[in-house]
């Protein structure tokens, strides 16, 4: 069975940081890119940021920009998410994606459906 495990997540004050990271267990699989979204209470879930594997192309929501960085983990089909300057409204649990169809169009790296792998996600809490 394939699976993404996400892990680092936790509570952290106002301006700290985290970082997150996402690494595939079972049986081995190609991926086209892969992702990081956030959903927090109440709310639909929501981009974060992306790396296209092909060219190392890092794609992030704007909210983010500057904040949160997008990395190649040491493994194959894992990622890293360096969260800085972390805010209350970053409150949220964090999923790690993955497309392993190639379904990618321009433009496609923001959108929840062009990936089909997903990890349970990990808790962030930013306290003020």
């Amino acid at each position: 069975q394939v699976q993404l495990v996400e892990s680092g997540g936790g509570l952290v004050q106002a301006g700290g940081s985290l970082r997150l990271s996402c690494a595939a267990s079972g049986r081995t699989f190609r991926s086209y890119a892969m992702a990081w979204f956030r959903q927090a209470p109440g709310k639909e879930r929501e981009f974060v940021a992306a790396i296209d594997w092909s060219d190392g192309t890092t794609y992030y929501a704007d909210s983010m920009k500057g904040r949160f960085t997008i990395s190649r983990g040491n493994a194959k089909n894992s990622v890293f998410l360096q969260m800085n300057d972390l805010k209350p409204e970053d409150t949220a649990v964090y999923y790690c994606a993955a497309d392993r169809r190639g379904a990618y169009y321009n433009g496609s790296h923001y959108l929840a459906d062009e990936y089909d792998l997903w990890g349970q996600g990990t808790q962030v809490t930013v306290s003020s």
